[in-house]
């Protein structure tokens, strides 16, 4: 059997069991994560979600770069269409982890600032290789952006790869004070 075959029959096995028809296109539990592709940090296992209760998009390190920016744009064109605008309170989670192979990625200044968008010079604020600091700069960068709803929370998780533990790095606070709300 081949890999392909392993998941086709996975994917049987998910239909039979697991499949829930219907689900309403905006997250249950009004959430959107941006997490890493790491196989080891599935954000969905990692925090107990189930289907349709939180958006989650991965990339590179989990970070806030000017795709996953455009992916959020996208979303909240999409989401005005749905019955359930993502007005009020909705919250945007960034989660990275420790051992994160974009730590590796270091000594590649060109590829590391070709995918956040910025010169070289501008590497060092990205905190590329310690995850706590680079949940806060991702943070500070949704927190101004002025596309985004004032009215959302945000906050910022680290999963540690050696415990199976999140921790809270950045508290939920709204994009914006309550006076600069859109």
């Amino acid at each position: 059997m081949t890999m392909l075959d392993t998941l086709v029959e996975r994917n049987q096995g998910f239909v039979s069991h697991q499949f829930q028809k219907d689900l309403p296109l905006m997250p249950t539990l009004r959430a959107m994560i941006i997490g890493c592709v790491d196989p080891r940090v599935d954000p969905a296992h990692l925090l107990g979600l189930g289907p349709g209760e939180a958006v989650v998009i991965r990339n590179v390190g989990g970070r806030v770069t000017p795709g996953a920016l455009q992916t959020l744009g996208m979303l909240g064109r999409i989401a005005p269409s749905e019955e359930g605008n993502p007005a009020g309170e909705f919250h945007l989670i960034v989660l990275q982890h420790t051992q994160c192979g974009i730590a590796r990625l270091e000594g590649n200044p060109d590829l590391l600032a070709s995918y956040f968008g910025i010169g070289q010079e501008g590497l060092s604020s990205r905190a590329v290789t310690d995850p706590y600091a680079a949940v806060a700069v991702d943070v500070a960068t949704l927190k101004a952006n002025p596309t985004l709803p004032g009215s959302w929370l945000v906050s910022g998780l680290v999963y540690d790869v050696t415990t199976g533990m999140v921790e809270v790095v950045v508290p939920p606070a709204p994009l914006r004070h309550p006076e600069n709300h859109e």
